[in-house]
């Protein structure tokens, strides 16, 4: 006990020194590349914009987290991260930055985080180059500047980290609780996925802490029913509430919290499996050779943050250059094929992967001599926390059915830890000439310059030879120079370990600049020359920004733009739709892509986020016009038609099918009620929405009047295609 307080005692007098100087230009890398320009995303990922906006107008939006302003469906995540949006953006104003700025400065945070928790325990230069690796690992800025999760729940199990590192170090109780606690918050983040830290968790505090088996069990126990007690309060209030006082559960199938959480939010993300309508519907990787028609029907079974179809992640055989991921051989949105070595396939590595061998050979260095029955140094002990974290996740990622490629942050943390703890241990053990361990420094560099070119080797025509023939020249020659000169100590050798570490990160450190240079994507977050896209396809510049994320989606009742035929985007082989890529929600894409010689109806802001770009202006005033005291300007089938037009006035839009359209939320004979009610009498159809509505669509068709498409349509060209049809406006009015 005298030791463990001599420890709290030191580390109050370190907090009370000055500020370290070499941290500051880490946090401002950080800063830059989670905060410059995100004042150019309008709408970010408008999904969860639209909630925010409905979110800001009532209490009851509030709480529950509610999609659209009349309280009809919620969005498909718990409601915490949006809690602190919506407070930032009454804070500041309801804007796109003010939306996002909550998880840019997580991202920091998380930064400077890393930085405490491995600096105590390996060194001040440990903790300085786990951060600088955490601030430039390609996915966590990407991820940060969107209104995506993701950031604020790194950023939060990093806090629930420290918490536990300090009950640890002064075996006090409260600490424990609070750790565990701060866990049950992250899931009413993102659910499930923050339980993903547990084993490191339960691993750490009971080979750590330096108290009896039994208050072990005792202390864990408690410590664990406070956290399944957080974990579930919010999901116990909304499912104990009537659903007739309550928004639907957006994409369950029972308007159930808990069914979300343990079912679509969980363990299908593990097995590939997504319920609809009752009934289970397989997407494995090979989904992506299915034929454009069949893709389209996918998209609607897909939750809010894999809105993007399929056509869109994948890129014709035709085009210049195929990214990594591109094509039918790399899986479901880009994440690669299940596998032991799926973190090194195209898609992946390059989000997370850029110092994994050097992390692996790092692992054997801390590790090395430890037997089984210890004793455990702290060091060893928070080397088998990180490991504890970093195993179970890349295990997950290898092996499920489905996730995207951003959720690849929860590798960033213990990747970054064992880069920092790794490069002082090993740098040490070569210095000292420490046997076959001496050996491990060149070797990490060696290999980890492999995987880089390895990494870079499919984007040579968009950033060049050069850089892929640099740091593989430089990796090999700065580990053959160590390895000949390990038996040398002058300051030429430290120069050289220096040297080497820049050249390892100066790749991710351009991977991590892309959603800056290239424009980023919103609603599908990934970094890369071809961040703007999203879509495994040739990158584009950022200067036309209003068709960037989407490649220029029309709202409802808009034309499709021209293209040209030099830079238009082919589908897919087998799709039958004319050469035209096929949108959530309805619209269609002939667009080029965005170039620098564009019209005067780009705009310098970027609206994407994966919805309609834009709304459409003739429409909403016919809307509005026409409106006679009902309670939701329009209904259409999905969100994608809606979040733009709930963004734009603040009104009830009626996504009658949640996200995706997929929702069973709507009846016949609820539709007729609230027809009757005069709740609403326009509806938009563009084909999407099937699902568990197709009934509802027909009734609608059957029992309206169109309205002619020039009393709406933006233009006078033909209405804007979807899937399965034309866009059209529909009135009812029953008496």
């Amino acid at each position: 006990m005298k030791h463990m307080n001599s420890e709290v005692k030191e580390e109050r007098t370190s907090n009370k020194k000055r500020i370290d100087l070499f941290l500051v230009p880490i946090v401002l890398i950080a800063a830059f590349l989670n905060l410059f320009k995100i004042w150019t995303d309008e709408y970010a990922n408008a999904y969860y914009t639209a909630a925010v906006k409905s979110m800001l107008q009532s209490f009851h939006n509030f709480f529950y987290a509610s999609f659209d302003p009349g309280g009809y469906v919620t969005i498909d995540k718990p409601p915490v991260v949006f809690w602190i949006q919506t407070i930032s953006a009454k804070i500041f104003g309801f804007h796109g930055w003010s939306v996002i700025l909550p998880q840019a400065l997580a991202g920091i945070g998380s930064v400077l985080l890393l930085y405490v928790l491995v600096k105590r325990t390996f060194g001040v230069w440990a903790g300085r180059f786990a951060a600088l690796a955490m601030a430039l690992t390609p996915i966590v800025p990407a991820v940060s500047r969107t209104n995506n999760i993701d950031s604020m729940l790194v950023f939060t199990l990093l806090v629930a980290t420290w918490m536990l590192f300090r009950a640890v170090r002064t075996a006090k109780f409260g600490w424990v609780l609070a750790a565990f606690a701060m866990i049950g918050v992250a899931f009413n983040m993102k659910m499930l996925q923050a339980y993903m830290v547990l084993p490191a968790f339960y691993v750490f505090y009971v080979v750590a802490t330096k108290i009896t088996w039994k208050k072990k069990i005792a202390f864990l126990t408690t410590a664990t029913a406070l956290m399944l007690a957080v974990s579930v309060s919010w999901a116990v209030v909304v499912d104990s509430t009537s659903a007739d006082k309550r928004p639907y559960m957006g994409s369950s199938q029972t308007n159930s919290v808990l069914e979300l959480a343990f079912g679509y939010n969980g363990i299908n993300r593990l097995t590939g499996n997504t319920s609809v309508t009752g009934s289970s519907h397989k997407q494995p990787a090979q989904a992506q050779q299915q034929t454009a028609s069949s893709e389209t029907k996918q998209n609607s079974n897909l939750s809010a943050d894999s809105s993007q179809s399929l056509n869109q992640r994948k890129s014709s055989s035709s085009q210049k250059m195929q990214a990594p991921g591109g094509g039918n051989q790399n899986g479901m949105f880009n994440t690669g094929n299940p596998g032991p070595f799926r973190l090194f396939q195209k898609g992946l590595s390059d989000q997370i992967s850029w110092l994994l061998p050097f992390v692996i050979f790092s692992i054997v260095g801390l590790f090395a001599g430890v037997k089984f029955k210890g004793p455990y140094t702290t060091k060893q002990k928070e080397s088998l926390f990180w490991l504890a974290w970093l195993l179970p996740v890349a295990v997950f990622f290898s092996i499920a059915g489905f996730f995207h490629q951003y959720y690849l942050i929860m590798l960033a943390p213990p990747i970054a830890a064992f880069a920092g703890a790794g490069a002082v241990a090993l740098w040490s053990m070569y210095k000292q000439h420490n046997g076959w361990k001496s050996w491990l420094l060149p070797g990490g560099i060696l290999t980890t310059a492999a995987l880089q070119v390895y990494i870079m080797s499919p984007y040579v025509s968009s950033i060049g030879v050069a850089p892929i023939a640099g740091v593989g020249a430089l990796g090999v020659i700065l580990a053959l120079v160590l390895a000949v000169r390990k038996q040398r100590k002058n300051s030429l050798t430290n120069y050289l370990g220096a040297a080497a570490m820049v050249v390892l990160l100066a790749m991710p450190a351009y991977w991590a600049m892309t959603p800056i240079i290239y424009g980023g994507n919103s609603m599908l977050p990934a970094a890369g020359p071809d961040s703007s896209s999203g879509m495994g396809g040739p990158p584009s510049t950022a200067t036309n920004s209003k068709q960037s994320g989407f490649n220029g989606m029309q709202p409802p009742g808009s034309s499709s733009g021209n293209s040209s035929s030099n830079n238009q985007m082919q589908p897919p082989s087998g799709s039958s739709n004319g050469g035209q890529m096929q949108m959530p929600g309805g619209s269609s894409n002939n667009s080029k892509m965005p170039n620098s010689s564009s019209s005067k109806s780009s705009s310098l802001k970027r609206k994407s986020g994966g919805m309609n770009a834009e709304v459409n202006q003739k429409l909403l005033n016919y809307l509005t016009k026409n409106n006679t005291g009902e309670k939701y300007l329009f209904a259409t089938t999905d969100s994608t038609s809606a979040a733009p037009y709930i963004i734009k006035t603040g009104k009830p839009v009626m996504a009658m099918g949640g996200f995706s359209g997929s929702d069973p939320i709507l009846t016949v004979s609820k539709l007729k009620a609230m027809i009757k009610k005069g709740e609403v009498k326009y509806f938009y159809l563009s084909g999407m929405g099937k699902g568990g509505q197709s009934d509802v669509i027909t009734w609608i068709k059957e029992n309206s009047k169109e309205i002619p498409s020039s009393n709406w349509q933006s233009t006078s060209s033909s209405a804007q295609q979807g899937p399965s049809g034309n866009g059209t406006l529909y009135e009812i009015t029953l008496k």
